[in-house]
């Protein structure tokens, strides 16, 4: 290496790329790599983006209906028995949508909730306050038991909300199975929506990033 890719390195910081320097042995293919696992992670976060948005949607619907049902209204937030964390992080919700004043948005709220927010109803916490009389109902085609459906769910949304926290904050990811990763969001899609799992294959750009992925 010289000239420029010096002074990326540089810019970049050796110990930034000490996990892609273990991997390939060799400075300038760490910064290949390092380049190549940014493209990996702007795919992995288009992909969660298609999770976030269609998941939270049918969640949405669902404790819509069970408020509804339960309180005689459509609006699930005044309701829902949260935890502190839960219930902070709708408050702030809330808050945020509200900033510029005027009525309550719903789908504003929904907009300001995080992915966190939403990975956590599906947790064994919450398998009698919102999973068995709703947000079974937003995964029809899961497992056919409810209980094995809610295991599979929450594994697969952990998972998906880990690496997407790793790329939206610059980690390696490198060294995941994101073929993996790849098809466990596609088969949450497919639980909600068949659809929603075909458009998101047609549409993601992750299986052609990782098979562009450079050699070691």
């Amino acid at each position: 290496m010289h000239g420029k890719e010096d002074d990326v390195v540089v810019l970049l910081t050796p110990e930034r790329l000490s996990s892609y320097d273990r991997v390939t042995g060799s400075r300038s293919r760490a910064l290949r790599l390092y380049e190549w696992n940014m493209r990996a992670s702007s795919s992995v976060l288009e992909l969660t983006g298609i999770v976030e948005v269609v998941a939270r949607n049918a969640m949405d619907r669902e404790l819509c209906r069970w408020s509804e049902r339960r309180h005689s209204s459509r609006s699930w937030f005044d309701h829902v028995p949260l935890d502190r964390q839960g219930s902070a992080d709708l408050a702030k919700a809330r808050s945020r949508a509200a900033r510029h004043g005027g009525a309550e948005v719903h789908g504003r709220v929904l907009a300001e909730l995080s992915f966190g927010f939403w990975r956590y109803l599906v947790e064994s916490r919450y398998l009698t306050a919102f999973w068995t009389p709703a947000l079974h109902r937003a995964f029809p085609a899961g497992p056919a038991d409810i209980l094995t459906r809610q295991r599979k769910v929450r594994a697969r949304m952990q998972q998906l909300h880990f690496v997407r926290n790793r790329a939206a904050h610059h980690e390696p990811i490198h060294q995941r199975d994101l073929h993996r990763d790849h098809s466990d969001a596609i088969e949450l899609l497919g639980w909600i929506n068949p659809v929603a799992a075909e458009w998101a294959t047609e549409v993601a750009s992750l299986p052609a990033v990782l098979d562009a992925r450079p050699s070691p």
